[in-house]
């Protein structure tokens, strides 16, 4: 902290994850509602979808280093292309989870498919939508870090590389402590972010 070390290399790190969350919730949360409103679509386009995301990104940090180099882009399309099928399977499940009498109903009383999309199936999409939100954070942030611990000009990864190397221990945990309080502070401000916006919902019972 006092060498402004941990300050300019958490902004680096975090720019990476915002940049890679949005991208990710934007291009995920599309695919996926889309997926679930196009059946047929969705038929020929989840086996390959299935088959991208069992793939180890993180195995293909190198290619992408090759690609966009050692700085900010290469951190954000590795972090994105984890995120996406976050968004992807959560929209997609979210659309699905709509009750059939409710669209039958809905459907009954006039609504267009654009009122009923927008008024029954992405209210019910947005608990799992946020639920991604959360997820993505997390694996935002595993992402981004880990793509800095292979290569990266800075962020928090290389810190903890360049201590690492040189048995600066006390250093390493210092930095470990600060993403485990950064992720509890992202979580929490996502979840008054999802409370705010799902408010019309009714309190769940326990």
């Amino acid at each position: 902290v006092e060498s402004g070390d941990l300050q300019e290399n958490l902004w680096h790190t975090m720019q990476a994850v915002l940049i890679a969350l949005s991208i990710a919730a934007v291009l995920g949360t599309v695919i996926g509602l889309s997926l679930a409103l196009l059946p047929r679509v969705e038929a020929a386009v989840s086996p390959l979808l299935s088959g991208l995301n069992s793939m180890p990104r993180l195995a293909l940090a190198p290619v992408f280093i090759i690609a966009f180099g050692i700085g900010l882009q290469a951190k954000v399309v590795l972090a994105t292309s984890v995120v996406v099928f976050v968004f992807i399977l959560n929209a997609r499940a979210g659309v699905k989870s709509a009750d059939p009498d409710m669209v039958r109903m809905a459907t009954v009383m006039g609504f267009g498919k654009v009122q009923i999309f927008f008024k029954v199936l992405l209210p019910v999409a947005m608990p799992s939508i946020f639920a991604a939100v959360r997820l993505g954070v997390i694996y935002a942030l595993l992402s981004v870090v880990a793509s800095e611990l292979i290569s990266a000009r800075n962020g928090l990864g290389q810190l903890v590389a360049l201590y690492s190397n040189q048995f600066k221990m006390a250093s390493v945990y210092a930095i470990l402590i600060t993403l485990a309080v950064v992720a509890s502070i992202l979580n929490t401000f996502t979840g008054l972010a999802e409370s705010w916006v799902l408010r019309w919902q009714p309190p769940s019972v326990h």
